[in-house]
């Protein structure tokens, strides 16, 4: 990952830049994931394709914690908050798991709403920090 206000390289669980001081996620001159410099307002990293987040852009708006883990814990059995989250692979596994275990598997997501309602779980599918 990168700051995206200086194009540093950051580790991923790093929640300031080191070099700036920006908390990660805010700023908007450099790609989050590649580091390339972009203009202020693109919707798009043109050299890597990575929605830069920017709260115009339809889809890319700060999806609801509270929505997110409700879902968890009412319809996490079948992955919904996950393909809410935009987790669509681990969605998927969660259904496959809750058939094939004639439900049992429904704790993992009960579990899931859980930690994301506590803020252990707090990033979307592409690192977007979730929001009240």
């Amino acid at each position: 990952m990168y700051c995206r206000n200086c194009g540093n390289n950051m580790d991923d669980k790093d929640s300031v830049c080191i070099n700036c001081g920006t908390p990660a996620g805010q700023g908007n001159s450099y790609c989050r994931n590649c580091g390339t410099a972009v203009s202020p307002g693109a919707a798009v990293c043109m050299t890597c394709g990575h929605a830069l987040g920017n709260a115009s852009v339809a889809g890319t708006g700060a999806k609801s914690k509270m929505a997110a883990g409700l879902l968890g814990i009412f319809l996490g059995s079948w992955g919904i908050h996950n393909f809410y989250l935009g987790y669509t692979t681990k969605a998927i596994i969660q259904i496959i798991l809750t058939v094939c275990s004639c439900g049992i598997g429904g704790i993992w997501g009960f579990i899931e709403g859980i930690l994301i309602l506590c803020g252990n779980i707090n990033t979307d599918a592409n690192g977007n920090p979730l929001g009240e």
